[in-house]
C-alpha cells in the first residue's frame, strides 16, 4: 500500500513549464522542516489540482465540526 504522508508545511516553486511542492514536516522540539515528498506537475495539471482542492474543501466544509455529512 501507498503510505499517507503528513504535512504542516508546503514550499511551492513554480516557472513557466510547471510547479513544484516540496512537502515538510517539523521536525520534533525544533524549527527545522524535513521533506519527505516532492511532487511536480505542469501548469494547466495544477490548476485542475487546485480547482478540485476546492470544490473538496467546500464539500466537506462544517462536516468536521458536525461529524455529520451535509446535505
Amino acid at each position: 500500500t501507498t503510505p499517507i504522508v503528513y504535512t504542516d508545511n508546503i514550499f511551492m516553486n513554480a516557472n513557466e513549464d510547471g510547479i513544484v511542492l516540496d512537502i515538510g514536516q517539523k521536525l520534533f522540539n525544533t524549527n527545522q522542516v524535513r521533506i519527505v515528498a516532492r511532487v511536480g506537475m505542469s501548469r494547466s495539471h495544477a490548476k485542475k489540482f487546485i480547482a478540485e482542492m476546492g470544490k473538496l474543501l467546500a464539500m466537506t466544509e462544517g462536516s468536521l465540526q458536525s461529524g455529520k455529512k451535509k446535505n
